[in-house]
């Protein structure tokens, strides 16, 4: 008997699947998921630079304040260290312990063998040790690590000694750093120090495969790879073949999903979003079009430095940045009003790194670069999305939204 074709799914019900899931597709204040459970249903944020989780959160949960992603991390129950694919991410204390291990050959593995022909002569378990001891025997900055390492190879190359240290070691950047509204340096302990217990086994790939795809599906094996950086996820997709849904996109590269798992009807609305850079979203399959048309594809980077984004109707529609050096005049416009319009870029500071929190008595702006043209109504929703997360993440007295070009 002839196997039955699976169904179909073309980029608009791809993209409101993983928009669901993702917590993008609505703000639902009757089942409002807490940070704690987001970072954890997400398998962690990018956190690259230190504000993204916060406006990752911001764009997915009601009522979500900064300082509840903050207490989470002084508590030591969220914290930063490398997973995927060697780049930071914001996990929750129990995938801080576990996911690593199970990226280790994805990522830090990978990294590792960059810097292994500077190493010459380092013996890598001794140093594995001493990086261990030092780093247990009280948390260190980046710096400081280095000057101890070198005490003990005077000739070796000091980035290649820190970030073999890194590599082969689960490091967590502790506190203050990544906290609301305070600031600094990277310093390091291990996983184990910091939450008082030790790194568990790695999980079996098949319990990751069901995470990604509750977070991220449906999804084909190359998706999970691009986001994992872990290769031969093949044989596990397989194994799960009898419990998951099987279907087809249309290049006709075979997709996989839970049973359960949403999958929206692709004409329900998707409301406009604006998302941080390097946000989880854009980042996590290897066929982004769900999600990204392809005239857009090379606009979101700015030589390696990804751009704030924003989505209208399900897709990247352009880039926004945020700037709160202005001062708010005398008379102007009152606490909690934003205004919109089309203007010149202003006094908008260039960079794309999601700020922290601003002072009272200074102006935010927020400036927004469509990459096509937008309805009258699709303009009046970002810039309702563009007032929400100024009132969210800023403290400004005055608050303005702005329609500009601004992107070399």
């Amino acid at each position: 008997m002839a196997s039955k074709t699976p169904p179909v799914l073309g980029p608009r019900a791809l993209g409101r699947a993983t928009l669901d899931r993702q917590l993008l597709l609505r703000r639902d204040p009757e089942h409002r998921m807490t940070a704690a459970a987001a970072v954890d249903h997400l398998v962690g944020l990018q956190a690259q630079n230190v504000k993204p989780p916060y406006y990752a959160l911001a764009a997915r949960l009601h009522g979500f304040r900064p300082q509840e992603l903050s207490e989470l991390m002084e508590s030591r129950e969220v914290a930063r260290l490398v997973t995927m694919r060697s780049t930071i991410h914001t996990h929750t204390a129990r995938d801080c312990l576990t996911l690593r291990p199970f990226a280790q050959a994805g990522g830090p593995d990978r990294e590792l063998r960059m810097f292994l022909k500077r190493l010459d002569g380092v013996d890598l378990d001794r140093l594995t040790a001493i990086g261990r001891e030092l780093l247990e025997e009280r948390p260190r900055p980046v710096g400081e690590l280095r000057d101890a390492l070198l005490a003990h190879w005077p000739e070796a190359d000091p980035l290649a000694l820190t970030t073999a240290v890194r590599c082969l070691l689960p490091l967590v950047q502790i506190t203050p750093r990544g906290l609301w509204g305070r600031s600094g340096q990277v310093t390091l302990t291990t996983a184990e120090q910091w939450f008082g217990r030790p790194v568990e086994p790695a999980p079996g790939p098949d319990t990751i495969v069901r995470r990604y795809l509750a977070a991220f599906g449906p999804a084909s094996v190359k998706d999970m790879q691009a986001w994992s950086g872990l290769t031969r996820l093949r044989d596990a997709f397989e194994r799960l073949r009898p419990e998951l849904l099987t279907f087809r996109d249309e290049s006709g590269t075979e997709l996989f999903d839970l049973p359960d798992a949403p999958r929206p009807d692709p004409e329900t609305p998707a409301p406009p979003r604006l998302l941080p850079e390097f946000d989880n979203l854009l980042l996590s399959h290897a066929d982004r079009s769900r999600l990204v048309p392809h005239e857009f594809r090379q606009r979101t980077w700015k030589g390696n430095q990804a751009r704030c984004v924003f989505l209208v109707d399900g897709l990247l529609a352009g880039v926004w940045r945020l700037d709160t050096s202005g001062t708010a005049a005398s008379g102007t416009a009152a606490s909690g009003t934003a205004a919109s319009g089309t203007s010149a870029p202003g006094t908008s500071a260039p960079g794309t790194s999601a700020p922290g929190t601003t002072a009272p008595g200074t102006t935010a702006t927020l400036t927004v670069q469509s990459f096509g043209t937008l309805t009258r109504a699709q303009r009046t929703a970002v810039a309702e999305e563009g007032e929400r997360l100024l009132a969210t993440m800023t403290s400004a007295t005055a608050r303005e939204v702005r329609f500009a070009e601004f992107t070399d």
